[in-house]
């Protein structure tokens, strides 16, 4: 009983929760004009108070008997996807305040579904990971279709909200199958139950389905079909945040539920991931190099970022897990900078999406250029930027796994995805420059010069993230 009298591990949750509830009630009571900004200012409060609270947690702690987990890999990412969730909404201020004012019902929703985030973060059980999971996707199918004046804005809500269904049907199904098979809906339960030898088929059938769902949620191929549509239709913030938090979130899950859940059947659930990374790395790679649309080749960019997280789960090893963690942090800070850019190109009182667009934005903007050719270059992967080091951890831990191919395959599409970056390099640098962009706006000023420090000063001093990330690791095993 007094188990379940200790809410102190679950303050983060509580305090997103509570904290969208009572900005519901300050956005509704408010003077119209103003209570927008007041909204999305507290909530960037609410968020922070939250993260204070997950940094304040040690050790491992379980809840509600067992089928909820506080321990240090759940904190870390916690603290990512709450960064990620505050730096996307902070973005977002300038666009809505030039789109007729900021809505408050906007961060209360992205206050909603951070909760969702979390609660997926910690799930240590089938039940819990679906209430998590479902919390997320159904603000975010919202905030997806946000702009009801825009066809493209309600056409990316039906399309994510559609497939975001179907997933989730598959996703139970999978979990079902499961607990049909194992008696249980606990991951240490469902762990014990699951035998090496003499696998039952059913129980593969159920993981396959339960992995469909994740591979939807991170958007790796073959289940990636709503991301190119979505990113370019939804409003810009909403698609930094859909690139930036969730990802982690559901990759969190991923990660959780194959190591703690299937400790046993590694080689089973291994084949699966290979095969996950492989095709995200290849159609990452080769898709993006048509698009002129920048909020597409983002798209295209993340389903490739995803495939390389991957690597490091294949290996199935405690330094893999840490290498899939490395490069979440590391992909959290190059894509925030990236849509800093996107939300800044602005002419006319328009947003530009165009990349050709962006030709001699050296001369325009000579800073916007060099931070934007920083991530780039960290994007593709070039030393002595950080992204080389994010792919470094997760290829060394297939290699030391004895995944030679997958590693190499890897490595040569990282060449061929490094096309697609250098070209926006170069149409920045060397094309004849077109008509400039209105003024960057201090707030987003302030997140792309914080990314490109962080990206470009990585390799100075990386030991903290790296042993975060090893001791997040080392609780999963």
């Amino acid at each position: 009983m007094t188990e379940h009298l200790n809410l102190l591990p679950l303050l983060p949750e509580l305090t997103l929760a509570v904290g969208a509830m009572a900005l519901l009630m300050v956005g509704v009571g408010g003077r119209a004009d103003a209570r927008g900004e007041l909204v999305l200012w507290l909530s960037v409060a609410v968020l922070v108070l939250a993260g204070v609270f997950v940094a304040m947690g040690e050790g491992t702690v379980t809840l509600f008997s067992g089928s909820f987990i506080v321990d240090p890999f759940a904190r870390l990412l916690k603290i990512l996807a709450l960064i990620g969730a505050g730096v996307a909404l902070i973005m977002s201020r300038d666009f809505w305040r030039n789109d007729g004012g900021v809505k408050f019902e906007y961060p209360v929703l992205l206050l909603f579904a951070t909760t969702g985030m979390l609660m997926m973060i910690s799930a240590f059980d089938l039940i819990a990971l679906y209430v998590g999971l479902e919390l997320q996707s159904l603000a975010l199918y919202v905030v997806a279709a946000f702009k009801r004046d825009s066809a493209r804005s309600s056409e990316a809500g039906l399309k994510y909200f559609v497939l975001g269904a179907l997933s989730s049907g598959m996703l139970l199904y999978g979990a079902s199958l499961i607990y049909g098979f194992t008696g249980s809906t606990e991951f240490s339960q469902i762990a014990n139950a699951v035998q090496p030898s003499g696998t039952n088929l059913g129980l593969i059938f159920g993981l396959v389905f339960l992995l469909t769902g994740f591979a939807f949620k991170i958007s790796a191929v073959p289940f990636h079909m709503w991301t190119p549509d979505v990113y370019e239709g939804a409003p810009t913030p909403v698609t930094a945040f859909f690139a930036a938090a969730p990802k982690i979130a559901a990759m969190a899950l991923f990660v959780r539920v194959v190591i703690s859940a299937f400790p046993a059947i590694t080689d089973q659930w291994q084949q699966i991931v290979i095969f996950l990374s492989l095709a995200s790395m290849g159609l990452g790679a080769f898709a993006a190099i048509g698009q002129t649309n920048i909020k597409r080749l983002m798209a295209y960019s993340s389903i490739g970022h995803m495939g390389f997280a991957l690597v490091g789960l294949a290996a199935g090893t405690e330094q893999g897990v840490q290498g899939v963690i490395v490069y979440l942090a590391i992909y959290l800070v190059m894509t925030l900078g990236t849509f800093a850019v996107i939300l800044s190109l602005r002419r006319n009182g328009k947003m530009v999406e165009d990349i050709d667009q962006l030709a001699g934005l050296s001369r325009t903007s000579p800073l916007m250029a060099l931070a934007l050719a920083i991530l780039l270059f960290s994007l593709a992967g070039i030393p002595p930027l950080a992204g080389f080091f994010a792919k470094f951890y997760v290829f060394l831990a297939a290699i030391e796994a004895k995944l030679y191919l997958l590693a190499v395959i890897g490595v040569l599409l990282s060449v061929v995805g490094a096309f697609y970056y250098l070209r926006i390099v170069k149409i920045m640098y060397f094309d004849a420059p077109v008509e400039g962009f209105e003024p960057m706006p201090r707030l987003l000023a302030v997140v792309l010069g914080a990314a490109g420090l962080l990206i470009m000063f990585f390799f100075v001093y990386p030991s903290p993230l790296v042993a975060a990330a090893g001791t997040a690791a080392k609780s999963l095993f």
